[in-house]
């Protein structure tokens, strides 16, 4: 079998392999499992947010048709231990046991406090409205803010605080800049402001779900979620199962976007009952405990103080946080926000720099990763902050920016959070938005519509970004107290037809990977795209992996993939050259065929597979196999970085809010598949986009999500989007060997403060100064006409 020329596959954009599937539902989503025996299991939710659970009657429950077990977290409470948080952020941060059934009380809304374990569904509900709780309700705390001041009080009162902990970075404390406080007596101009980040929830298409079977050697659970790996060693370690034991699938994953970066309290109380029962269980949560219950995301209070000279150059930032965590820290909680803390100064030269944030518990239902984790966060507060500093020097906002970012030619530049970017040009993709906006026609416009009082405003919205993603180097990791590494693992298996399995440790939930990792292997070792399988989300086939999120999958796991691939071509480099008697050295590797240098004597790789199977003549010593693992552990981060423009139109008179115009140039560095990366750009767009206009999670007064269903939580459609203009600038990455950076994430950390900026800047000259996120018709007409602000 001969190696034919194949065209290059990186570049190239390639409809996704697994596109077929997915849309039309033809695969395995957890939901879909169906083993013999199976039993289904309901939770029942507390429906107040802080009470002691004084008494729990479940015998009208067992009693019913069909039921097999009713449990409380009395009946599992030494069993179940305590979720777990994996990030200790300082040496005395407080983590409360966090139980997967509440056992002497209920810290949130929607905690779970009993588990129905019947033959069908719909007898597991039954018996849920059938046991009886009472609670003793207890103060509850909402508000961050009030949370921290004296007297307050209390989540947890054994702890005798609401502060979990306070993480703080000083520029001059850590010798990469100055002193902020004297930057700020010594500021020509100094702006003010407060930020609120909402609350919002990752509302994944496809809710979470499990399956676990304990009728085999290993106990198996299916879960929809993007950490198997990380999700079988805390099963391990909270249970004290042996891991080995333990095998976690990941079949399609319908989204995760942070929501299912956990380890939930579901897949707990799924594992034991299961186990005590000796039969499979199945538990899928409704949409209404998705909202309620699976974790959410962002909701902080952002206090930042910028100091400048009338020149705009700035001098100086001080940030201060209050992040809410919720009632417990899962597994990254306390982190999320110590993220953006290396993200705040983006990609402008601040020479001193104070972070301080304060993590709270409240009576709210947990945060944790949500598309972007902390860096959104920082991105919107840093680009308002720049308008904000253009209006009180009288500078246009582009102009402000570019006087403060780091030149193309600064490359690379350690940053005053001490992080090295490694390569750039925010010039570039500038120029490229702006001709691609008209953004010097709408500014034209825009004076003319002020001019003439028009009662629908123009306004012009910016966003200058840059992100740090392919988390992580484990050393960094390690520095900030992470419970983890941040590598990757593959392996490259070369079947006797040619053919190539890829097993990566990377588990996908929408991002492409069978197709992107095809390309990518395909040229790698020059055999056809289909020729190339990718495996996955199986700990018992990937073995090892840290799995996916802060767009680490093309950065960190692809080059794992790269790394086993360079080690299968140096195997079948040795004994090509036996084939063709000569020594290694003189054999050259290119677009799948081993040539001797300087002759026409070749033979292909697919070739050789077949005679490392047969294995009749391999040179002594060798033994006959192709296959290769490797571990990749980044050096650095990757840092991609773009610029947005949005244009609003804004009615004066209802306050509604119109995207007329959209245009993001982002640089990932090189690009495997352009139709892979522009649905990434989409999907984060919306995201982002949906939280400047749209998405809020609100609690009443009592603590309840009153935003419990999609009729109350807006998530945007298509028709509630404009059409997006994109476009891409390339400076290669400099730390790793494809020259790529991450995409997924980008869209929704650059998108959120170009639309609340253009919002603003349509109003601004009315006397707004800031409408709170998310900017509705309502907030945004009471800002216009003397409301809150």
């Amino acid at each position: 079998m001969m190696t034919a020329t194949i065209e290059p596959e990186v570049g190239k954009a390639r409809r996704r392999k697994e596109d077929a599937r997915l849309i039309t539902g033809r695969t395995r989503w957890t939901d879909n499992i169906v083993l013999p025996g199976m039993l289904h299991m309901a939770i029942l939710r507390s429906p107040v947010a802080h009470a002691r659970i004084t008494s729990i009657d479940t015998s009208q429950a067992r009693g019913m048709s069909g039921v097999e077990a009713v449990v409380t977290g009395a009946d599992i409470a030494e069993a179940q231990g305590s979720l777990p948080c994996a990030w200790p952020i300082t040496d005395d941060m407080k983590s409360p046991p966090a139980p997967s059934l509440a056992v002497h009380t209920v810290k949130f809304a929607g905690e779970a406090v009993a588990a129905v374990v019947a033959r069908s569904k719909a007898e597991a509900q039954d018996a849920l409205e059938a046991i009886e709780v009472d609670y003793a309700e207890l103060p509850v705390v909402l508000d961050m803010a009030e949370a921290v001041a004296d007297g307050a009080r209390l989540t947890h009162e054994d702890l005798g605080t609401n502060a979990s902990a306070t993480w703080k970075f000083d520029s001059a404390e850590a010798g990469t800049g100055g002193d902020v406080e004297q930057a700020i007596a010594d500021g020509e101009v100094v702006v003010h402001r407060t930020f609120r980040q909402q609350r919002l929830i990752p509302a994944f298409m496809e809710p979470r779900s499990v399956v676990v079977d304990p009728t085999g050697e290993q106990l198996t659970m299916w879960s929809a979620t993007q950490i198997p790996h990380i999700l079988r060693l805390m099963l391990a370690m909270t249970l004290g199962v042996a891991e080995h034991k333990i095998r976690v699938i990941a079949p399609d994953v319908g989204g995760g976007f942070g929501g299912k970066l956990q380890v939930t309290p579901e897949e707990v109380i799924a594992f034991l009952v299961a186990r005590k029962l000796g039969k499979p269980v199945k538990y899928t949560e409704t949409r209404s405990e998705s909202l309620q219950a699976a974790h959410h995301g962002r909701d902080q209070i952002q206090k930042l103080t910028m100091a400048a000279r009338r020149d705009g150059t700035i001098t100086g930032l001080k940030v201060e946080l209050l992040a809410d965590m919720g009632a417990y820290l899962r597994l990254v909680t306390p982190g999320v926000p110590i993220l953006g803390a290396f993200m705040f100064n983006a990609i402008y030269k601040i020479p001193a720099y104070h972070f301080a944030c304060t993590n709270v518990f409240t009576n709210k239902t947990p945060t944790d990763a949500y598309r972007g984790a902390g860096r959104p966060e920082a991105t919107f507060a840093i680009e308002r902050m720049m308008d904000e500093l253009a209006v009180e020097l009288g500078m246009e906002p582009l102009e402000v920016r570019e006087k403060n970012w780091i030149k193309h030619e600064e490359f690379p530049y350690t940053t005053v959070s001490t992080l090295t970017y490694d390569s750039g040009n925010y010039e570039a993709a500038t120029a490229k938005a702006k001709d691609l906006f008209g953004y010097d026609a709408l500014r034209a416009e825009q004076a003319e519509r002020r001019a003439k009082n028009d009662p629908v405003q123009l306004g012009i919205g910016i966003s200058t970004f840059t992100e740090m993603c392919g988390l992580a180097p484990s050393r960094v990791l390690g520095s900030l107290s992470y419970g983890a590494g941040g590598w990757e693992h593959a392996a490259v298996r070369m079947l006797p037809t040619g053919k190539v399995e890829v097993v990566t440790g990377s588990s996908p939930h929408g991002q492409g990977h069978e197709t992107a990792w095809s390309q990518i292997v395909a040229d790698q070792l020059g055999v056809p795209f289909e020729d190339v399988e990718i495996l996955h989300g199986d700990t018992q086939s990937s073995h090892k992996g840290m799995d996916t999120y802060g767009s680490r999958s093309l950065t960190v796991g692809a080059m794992a993939v790269l790394k086993a691939g360079h080690k299968v071509i140096d195997k079948a480099r040795t004994i090509a050259a036996h084939m063709m008697e000569c020594a290694p050295d003189d054999v050259e590797f290119e677009a799948g065929k081993f040539t001797v240098r300087g002759t026409d004597s070749s033979v292909g790789i697919q070739d050789v597979a077949l005679a490392v199977f047969a294995a009749h003549d391999l040179p002594d010593g060798v033994e006959p196999s192709l296959d290769s693992e490797a571990t990749f552990d980044p050096e650095n981060f990757s840092f991609p970085h773009g610029t947005h423009l949005c244009a609003t139109e804004v009615d004066t008179e209802t306050g509604q809010v119109r995207i007329r115009s959209y245009v993001c140039v982002d640089d990932i560095g090189a690009v495997i598949n352009p139709l892979i990366v522009e649905g990434q750009v989409h999907g984060g767009l919306a995201q982002g986009i949906a939280q400047a206009l749209f998405e809020e999670a609100v609690h009443d007064e009592s603590g309840t999500l009153t935003t419990g269903t999609l009729v109350d939580y807006l998530v945007p459609s298509a028709a509630d989007l404009p059409s997006f203009t994109t476009g891409l600038t390339e400076t290669r990455a400099t730390s790793n060997e494809l020259g790529v950076k991450g995409v997924g994430e980008a869209g929704t950390i650059a998108s959120t403060p170009a639309v609340v900026n253009a919002v603003v800047d349509a109003v601004r000259h009315l006397g707004v100064a800031d409408i709170e996120m998310p900017c509705t018709p309502m907030r945004v007409w009471q800002a216009i006409h003397g409301g809150a602000r």
